[in-house]
């Protein structure tokens, strides 16, 4: 079981990441937005950052270097529907997993528990 900070504006789909990762054993962190989510580094460790890249406030790319800062080898996983954004992810965290949206959440599973796995 993985200890998972989520960070997903949209509240449906936050809503659906959260239950599926939480039904797979996992512990689910969910915020609403990359402020909330800096705000919750406070209650870490966790052994993932889940976060959309395009955000209000913080976006995902602040969120994950400011977690990376504060806990040294936190796995991070971006999500995003902006192909564009994902390149600018991929470049600014290279050991990072970009999954495009859509994302099925079997997939999205399957890909956390792989991170959490390689630890």
């Amino acid at each position: 079981m993985a200890r998972i900070l989520l960070a997903e504006d949209d509240g449906s789909l936050r809503g659906f990441l959260t239950r599926a990762l939480e039904r797979a054993g996992h512990q689910v962190v969910d915020c609403e937005n990359g402020d909330d989510a800096i705000d919750a580094l406070e209650h870490g460790p966790y052994d993932l950052l889940l976060t959309d890249i395009v955000m209000p406030g913080a976006d995902g790319i602040e969120v994950a270097r400011v977690a990376a800062a504060r806990q040294p080898g936190l796995r991070i996983m971006f999500i995003t529907g902006f192909a564009a954004v994902a390149l600018s992810a991929a470049q600014a965290s290279p050991q990072a997993k970009v999954l495009s949206k859509p994302v099925h959440l079997r997939d999205l599973v399957s890909e956390v528990d792989k991170m959490c796995a390689a630890a």
